[in-house]
């Protein structure tokens, strides 16, 4: 009985051999670019993801395995903690994560799909324009840097990269940046799967067998990821990647309009 169970989740996920290997391939590269910049997993798992089921599952799904390989980045660097600036970006991470899920659960599917692209298609075009050290923020600008990237976080999986602006313009270890950070998405990641099990997303057992079944991706991307913050700039690694990010913020909205233009 618990096998035939078994067997018919496995035809109610409905993947061809095919997409399942598309599905793996991107997750272990989505947690290889995590494991060296300690976010963006739906920039890059997100683009593949989305041509095989909607981006309200595909955020809850990244959020399990992000739960998991946060931790494995925080516990190396936890020394390096500033605990000053991570009590200022906790509470309006908070608040942008409530209202992140809320937007996440009722807004239409063709919308945050445009939303998405837009999303990707300007992070991409950030990273590659601006070259230079941001300037000293004041510690004011934790509002909105905490509030939006809780939003982002939960509306699209990744709000790190305004996280890693922040950071970067106050403290000047890198060390530092890095261990405040991975706090950050590991207490993110804690407030978005509590919020998505209070809304009843994690009833849906078909989700939770695919997380299990990505869960080996997930962790040899993240293996990956951090053997190779030893050998390679990290900032080189995600420049070369952010020109597939950005090739596929813009295929999405590509997508939208033929969507929208088909209705």
């Amino acid at each position: 009985m618990v096998f035939s169970d078994i067997a018919t989740l496995f035809n109610h996920l409905a993947f061809t051999p095919l997409d399942w290997v598309l599905i793996e391939l991107g997750v272990v590269g989505a947690y290889i670019v995590f494991g060296i910049a300690g976010f963006g997993t739906a920039l890059i798992a997100g683009p593949v993801l989305i041509n095989f089921m909607p981006l309200s599952r595909i955020i809850p799904l990244l959020v399990l395995l992000d739960f998991i390989a946060a931790f494995g980045n925080l516990l190396p660097s936890r020394k390096s903690l500033v605990k000053a600036e991570l009590l200022r970006l906790l509470p309006c991470m908070a608040v942008g994560c409530t209202l992140g899920v809320v937007f996440l659960l009722n807004l239409q599917s063709n919308v945050l799909l445009l939303l998405m692209g837009l999303f990707i298609t300007t992070y991409a075009l950030y990273t590659l324009l601006i070259k230079a050290r941001p300037a000293q923020l004041a510690v004011g600008w934790a509002i909105p840097m905490g509030t939006v990237g809780g939003l982002f976080g939960a509306l699209f999986g990744s709000g790190g990269f305004l996280y890693a602006i922040y950071l970067n313009s106050r403290l000047s270890s890198k060390e530092q940046v890095r261990a405040t950070q991975a706090a950050l998405i590991s207490c993110s990641t804690i407030v978005r799967l509590s919020l998505f099990i209070i809304a009843g997303v994690y009833a849906d057992v078909s989700l939770l067998l695919l997380a299990a079944c990505l869960f080996p991706a997930m962790a040899l991307g993240s293996w990956i990821g951090r053997s190779l913050t030893n050998k390679l700039s990290r900032e080189a690694f995600v420049r070369l990647i952010t020109w597939l990010v950005l090739a596929s913020g813009i295929a999405l909205i590509g997508r939208y309009i033929s969507l929208t233009a088909g209705t």
